[in-house]
Formats: C-alpha cells, sequence, structure tokens
C-alpha cells in the first residue's frame, strides 16, 4: 500500500480525525493498479461534520467511514492518499454559505 499523507507535523496534531473513503473510481489503476484506492480528509473535530456530509455527497465515495488520526491502510495493494481540510477548504465553505442562506 502506498501511503501520502499531506499533513505537515503540526497539522497531525490538530487534524486529528480523517474521513474516509473507499475511490470507486480510482481503484484498479494509476497508484491503485490490482488493488483498491483510499481517500482520506483530515480534519478538526469542529469541521467533522461539514467534511463528512461533503464527503458522503461524492459519487465516486464507497465505504465512508470516520478514523483517528493515526489510521494506516491494510498491508495490501493499493494507494491511500490523505488530504488537509483547512478553512477555505470546499467542505466548509458549503456549509458556511447554506448556514448564511438560511439566515437571509
Amino acid at each position: 500500500m502506498i501511503l501520502v499523507d499531506d499533513r505537515t507535523a503540526v497539522e497531525r496534531k490538530t487534524h486529528t480525525l480523517i474521513v474516509l473513503m473507499t475511490d470507486r473510481f480510482m481503484s484498479g489503476w494509476g497508484h491503485a493498479k490490482n488493488g483498491t484506492s483510499y481517500a482520506g480528509w483530515a480534519c478538526r473535530y469542529d469541521d467533522l461534520d461539514a467534511v463528512e456530509r461533503w464527503v458522503r455527497s461524492r459519487t465516486d465515495a464507497m465505504r465512508v467511514r470516520i478514523v483517528g488520526g493515526t489510521y494506516r491502510p491494510p498491508n495490501i495493494s493499493g494507494h491511500c492518499h490523505i488530504y488537509v481540510v483547512n478553512d477555505g477548504h470546499t467542505s466548509i465553505r458549503r456549509l458556511k454559505d447554506a448556514l448564511k442562506d438560511a439566515a437571509e
């Protein structure tokens, strides 16, 4: 399993939850040739609901689950990429926009 984790040392301490999905589109080719592709978004506790909702809305997402920040994928053929969710991320902007629209 190839693991790519975009978090810095500081973000590993602050972004301690990962919304993880099995990627139905990327599995089986590219870095996940003959294996499974996982994508995860590391976030802060306060952003978890927005990030989970955004990941579940993706059409390529299967088996969406929440794992701890020290997660390591199983030792099988495939690829796992952990991205970082900060304030400008799409999932958080969508939630803020929805809350703003509801208030108007």
